[in-house]
């Protein structure tokens, strides 16, 4: 085998670098034969094409030279005081200098390990967790404790116990989680508050899916507890929560914007490890969302994915009622992208993703959402992407599938 010269030379860190088993999957997308309930996208008939042609004729014809120039790290000033506008409505109270624009909410993710995590860090996580944050954080060596999750969000009854090693942050997505589709209950919420303040802990609440209910109340953000629990006096954000968001659910993930509302000084330092990184995010795009997304659009705009999204995870619920065996449990979430699949004990879902590709239907093995092990029977299945009758017959193709495989176990 030749080496190269480069073999030799990567950082130590890139040792704790892998391919995203979501990414490998996504390729079986490319291929037009097979029903994909495996990647997190998007409907693609809900983004607003021709509000976007519109919003960038008027960037380009009235602020031309300044949309293709450098700009400011923080963002594009008028862009963050209307997600500070927003933010406000949902309890949220600050200003534009406690919000960072991003290039997607994975750079965030990765902005955080890098100015967090020292190698051999513990990090608190759901189990399981958001995959694109393992990823993140791996790199910067992070370690991770873990609490579980059941129909009402993170079990925070098993929390103290994990508090107790040490924790840098705690991690958590507590609106129709990725991957389980679970919300944490209001009470949950008020209980994390209290015990991350208990033993001094600071939270990071990552919240792509918020505004993506369809049914049952609308719960606080944690962010807006632990200020209620701190009682801010709306002056100035100085809570012990980090908060993240992003346009991708809500106008398109091709634009890569998201943001982060922290106190002024996790901000400015935040802005610091950016300006290393990539300059800014990048100004056509921010000039062009705000366009899109001023004047009320968004709330509009909204509406018309909720009830998109809405169908199609009624329908996929529907058929999985009539067609999976009784043997496997699965989340009837009130909003977001996914649900959530639990074989009996002993099935490996990989094992079964292998048999499902040759029916020519996809999801995601859930092993890769559990950082320290575990997970092997569970799956995890997308429900905003596909149309309602590709979900049936997708769906159709599984529950078959699941049937004979729990058939086959017995004899």
């Amino acid at each position: 085998m030749n080496h190269t010269p480069w073999q030799y030379r990567y950082a130590h860190r890139t040792r704790q670098m892998g391919s995203s088993v979501i990414r490998e999957l996504l390729k079986l997308t490319e291929q037009p034969d097979i029903i994909s309930f495996a990647g997190g996208l998007p409907a693609p008939e809900v983004f607003p094409v021709e509000k976007f042609r519109e919003a960038c004729n008027i960037v380009l014809q009235e602020h031309g030279a300044r949309a293709l120039q450098y700009s400011t790290t923080e963002g594009y000033r008028p862009l963050r005081e209307m997600i500070a506008r927003h933010s406000n409505r949902y309890g949220i109270a600050v200003t534009a200098e406690n919000i960072l624009i991003t290039s997607g909410s994975q750079q965030a993710l990765d902005l955080i390990g890098r100015m967090f995590i020292n190698r051999g860090d513990r990090i608190l996580v759901e189990s399981p967790t958001y995959l694109g944050a393992l990823q993140a954080w791996n790199a910067y060596g992070a370690q991770y404790v873990t609490v579980p999750v059941d129909d009402e969000g993170m079990v925070t009854e098993k929390l103290e116990g994990a508090l107790r090693t040490g924790p840098k942050f705690i991690y958590v997505l507590p609106n129709f989680q990725n991957p389980s589709g679970v919300t944490l209950s209001l009470e949950r919420r008020r209980h994390l508050v209290e015990l991350a303040d208990k033993y001094g802990v600071p939270i990071i609440e990552d919240d792509p899916y918020g505004q993506l209910r369809y049914e049952g109340q609308h719960l606080p953000p944690v962010v807006a507890v632990d200020s209620q629990y701190r009682r801010d006096n709306g002056s100035t954000y100085s809570g012990n929560v980090i908060y993240l968001s992003t346009f991708s659910k809500l106008l398109a993930p091709g634009i890569r914007l998201a943001w982060v509302i922290a106190p002024k000084d996790v901000t400015r330092k935040l802005v610091m490890a950016k300006q290393a990184m990539d300059l800014h995010t990048a100004t056509f795009n921010q000039m062009v969302a705000y366009e899109v997304g001023k004047g009320g659009f968004l709330d509009e705009h909204v509406k018309v994915i909720r009830a998109t999204y809405k169908e199609r995870r009624d329908v996929m619920l529907e058929v999985m009622e009539e067609l999976f065996p009784s043997e496997v449990y699965w989340t009837k979430p009130q909003g977001g992208m996914f649900l959530w699949g639990i074989l009996p004990e002993g099935m490996d879902s990989a094992e079964v993703l292998k048999k499902a590709v040759e029916r020519k239907v996809a999801f995601v093995p859930g092993a890769a959402f559990h950082p320290n092990g575990g997970g092997q029977n569970t799956m995890r299945i997308n429900f905003s992407y596909s149309a309602p009758e590709t979900i049936r017959e997708g769906i159709g193709r599984l529950g078959r599938l699941l049937k004979e495989l729990i058939r086959d176990s017995r004899t």
